[in-house]
């Protein structure tokens, strides 16, 4: 059964188009991740579906009484209630009844007690029965628990459920709006980017959750992981183009290199085809026989006919990033012993960490990883100095540098414009040079002159890393510095910090880049900091030696080994599936067209030979002619005279046998 159907869509923002002729269909239980460049449309076509858009032209047909969530990358909760409150208003209706339930059982009891007639106390049970059954069927009984249980699993505890939502950071109010919507269980599910801010043990919660969801799932998500274990279709939007995958993310990006080197082969094909026939016409020319010059120009009127085909990009911009450091630190870049931290609520004094050691040396690249609410940022900022431990000792190394990315922007100044923010900083930059600088981090023409209060997430990254880049720090601190980048981006941004010769200590959640950037994992919990000297295969083997999460992390190490096949082992599987006696049928024939086409190149390669003998014996003879005592010879001039005619149309009839293998 069609959820949702789309017919030839367009939507232009102003005059800029955002979708063409976009269609698609979204079957009951679909699971589909959206994927594109940040800026592709991809929360457009989300707001599209549900309606908060409309589009342009085309059509877009929704089942009948399907009931839809939607987790936008910005929540909109009030900031008035609690976050009990907030998740109890999804089920007002439960509320009400628990509340008339007992209502009604005091007034069966008072009937009871007072020997009223049956029949209103029949007729009072029997409402009764029927709100209660109405209740039980609607989660009446299980609702509170599910709060809790949803709650718990997305890392809120027991101590939030009296907070305000307005002090909730960012990160907690995207949970929690995930959480809302999760508990509302809407036929369809429409995530935008929903594993931003979450821990490793979270994400791995929601893969699950979502595997078992009931629903139908559109994700959009930059996480190649979680994409891998949740979704079975892709919808890739490129150049304002959507195009439909079968299969996961990996699944997808196999299909997409092979179709862009099936399309780079046929272009390459075409290209020396054009080569070949305008090498021909030149040819054909150059000998000025009548025959071959009609040739020629029968040839060009079909050449001009062709269209030339476009050489097929896989990425038409990409960020240049490159990070440098002024000036080189010591060795010793950020020694701590005994790091302890706490803060006071509602409940009393509340122990974050204790017994933090760091001893980071120049060059080394640590990845810290930990739950959320451990105090991974409450960390960093400790080491920048911006907030004091309760105990503890910490120095940094000599002539360090530090240069800090906050994962939610808070360094930038939303009245600023683009320019005027990275001016404000480097301001002893030209103008010219600060948009040349810009335009490498894809802020083009007027895109500059925007404000950062109106820019998008995956904007005001770029604009935050292109500040870290330029500073020239030696030691990068990193809060979460891939969420709100693309997945180009984000391999862009890696590559960088595997080049950059100083100090990295990042905080992420990102598998892919847990593999591929660390020299050393450090996990954070309450008593201190366990080391792991490697990447994210190694930390997972090791962490689920320790007893903590096996199963998920050596699943974890499961999907790392095993998500993306060859296309070698893909032709295997292809040729198991055939029958013994097709695999022989097919084996004779492949032989059969390769002994035929060895001929005919053996063929073609004679006839060339002979076409270059007789260039080369005419080009002699046309030499030998122009001789001073040749040309006195009258002899020898007619004899070769006619051995250069006869040689004219030896060559016609060699290209006349060349060319029945060109066409």
């Amino acid at each position: 059964m069609s959820v949702i159907s789309v017919s030839k869509l367009n939507k232009y923002f102003a005059t800029e188009p955002v979708l063409l002729d976009v269609s698609f269909h979204i079957n009951e239980k679909d699971r589909i991740g959206v994927v594109g460049a940040n800026g592709a449309g991809k929360s457009t076509l989300i707001k599209l579906l549900t309606g908060e858009l409309e589009a342009d032209s085309g059509d877009i047909f929704r089942a009948k009484d399907i009931s839809v969530g939607y987790l936008k990358q910005r929540d909109h909760f009030p900031s008035g209630g609690t976050v009990e409150e907030e998740m109890k208003k999804i089920f007002s209706w439960q509320t009400k009844a628990e509340e008339e339930l007992a209502r009604m059982y005091e007034a069966i009891e008072k009937l009871h007690e007072s020997g009223a007639p049956d029949a209103r106390l029949g007729d009072l049970l029997e409402r009764y029965e029927a709100l209660q059954t109405q209740f039980r069927d609607r989660r009446g009984y299980t609702y509170k628990s599910e709060i809790r249980g949803i709650l718990n699993s997305l890392a809120f505890s027991e101590d939030f459920l009296d907070k305000p939502v307005g002090l909730l950071s960012g990160g907690e109010r995207t949970r929690l709006a995930l959480a809302a919507l999760l508990l509302q269980a809407p036929d369809l599910l429409l995530l935008d980017e929903p594993t931003n801010h979450l821990d490793i043990g979270t994400l791995k919660w929601l893969e699950d959750y979502l595997s078992q969801y009931k629903g139908t799932l559109v994700i959009i998500s930059h996480d190649r992981y979680f994409l891998d274990r949740t979704v079975k279709r892709i919808f890739e939007i490129e150049n304002h183009r959507l195009t439909v995958y079968e299969g996961n993310y990996s699944q997808y990006k196999e299909k997409k290199q092979l179709i862009y080197e099936e399309k780079l082969r046929h272009y390459e094909n075409e290209m020396a085809e054009i080569k070949r026939q305008e090498d021909m016409i030149r040819r054909f020319k150059e000998h000025n026989t009548e025959h071959l010059v009609k040739r020629a120009q029968s040839r060009e009127k079909r050449l001009a006919m062709i269209e030339r085909p476009e050489k097929p990009v896989m990425l038409s911009e990409r960020l240049k990033i490159n990070f440098s450091e002024k000036l080189q630190s010591g060795n010793d870049v950020l020694y701590a012993e005994g790091l302890s931290m706490s803060f006071t609520d509602k409940a009393g004094r509340r122990q974050l960490f204790s017994g933090v050691d760091l001893d980071i040396k120049r060059g080394d690249r640590v990845c810290l990883v930990g739950p959320n609410g451990i105090g991974k940022t409450t960390l960093l900022r400790l080491i920048l100095g911006e907030l004091k431990a309760d105990s503890g000792y910490m120095r940094l190394g000599q002539n360090v540098m530090t240069g800090y990315y906050d994962q939610e922007q808070k360094s930038l100044d939303p009245a600023n414009t683009v320019l005027e923010e990275l001016h404000s900083t480097y301001f002893k930059y030209d103008v010219t040079d600060l948009r040349s600088i810009l335009g490498s981090f894809l802020f083009k023409g007027d895109d500059v002159f925007k404000q950062v209060a109106d820019l998008a997430g995956g904007e005001k990254a770029r604009l935050a890393l292109l500040k870290l880049m330029m500073s020239g720090a030696n030691f990068l601190i990193l809060d979460e510095p891939t969420n709100h980048l693309d997945i180009a981006a984000k391999e862009i941004f890696e590559d960088a910090l595997l080049s950059f010769p100083g100090t990295l200590l990042i905080v992420s959640h990102d598998r892919y880049l847990l593999q591929r950037i660390p020299t050393a994992i450090y996990e954070l919990g309450k008593d201190g900091i366990t080391v792991f000297h490697g990447g994210y295969d190694y930390y997972s083997e090791k962490r689920s030696s320790i007893g903590s999460g096996k199963a998920y992390l050596n699943e974890m190490v499961r999907v790392t080994e095993g998500a993306v096949k060859s296309a070698e082992e893909l032709r295997a599987e292809a040729e198991k599936s055939l029958s013994k006696e097709a695999r022989a049928a097919a084996r004779l024939r492949e032989k059969q067209l390769a002994s035929e086409q060895r001929r005919r190149e053996k063929l073609k390669a004679a006839a060339e030979e002979k076409i270059a003998s007789l260039e080369d014996e005419i080009a002699g003879l046309e030499a030998e002619l122009c001789l001073p005592e040749v040309f006195a010879d009258q002899e020898k001039t007619r004899r070769l005279a006619a051995r250069l005619e006869e040689a004219k149309k030896e060559l016609e009839g060699a290209y006349e046998d060349w060319m029945q293998f060109e066409e």
